[in-house]
């Protein structure tokens, strides 16, 4: 059984045949079926299905995972960048306006 707290695993009869549905926890209330197989001969065997499924959606959450990460790791770089670019920018521009004023002042 998966120690993954966001899916489960729920075996039930129907019908005289077994169906295999793996549950994802939305929120502390309210749970929706992600994947459903019925037609299995055993309750073994939808729980070996299941079981297998639940392996790739954990797998594919993994992956989902990690380069979400790396997207929020580029995404926040970008971000850090173009504030010192826009800080860097309004620098200059207020020397070249100090500057200015400075050679009217001298002007005059």
């Amino acid at each position: 059984m998966s120690k993954n707290k966001k899916f489960a695993i729920r075996v039930t009869e129907k019908r005289n045949a077994w169906t295999a549905e793996i549950t994802r926890q939305v929120t502390s209330r309210k749970t929706v079926v992600s994947k459903r197989e019925a037609g299995f001969e055993s309750a073994e065997l939808a729980q070996a299905w299941a079981e297998k499924e639940l392996a790739g959606f954990v797998q594919n959450q993994v992956v989902r995972n990690e380069r979400k990460g790396q997207q929020r790791q580029e995404r926040q770089e970008r971000e850090e960048r173009q504030a010192r670019e826009a800080a860097e920018r309004r620098a200059r521009y207020e020397a070249a306006a100090e500057a200015e004023e400075e050679f009217e002042d001298d002007a005059e």
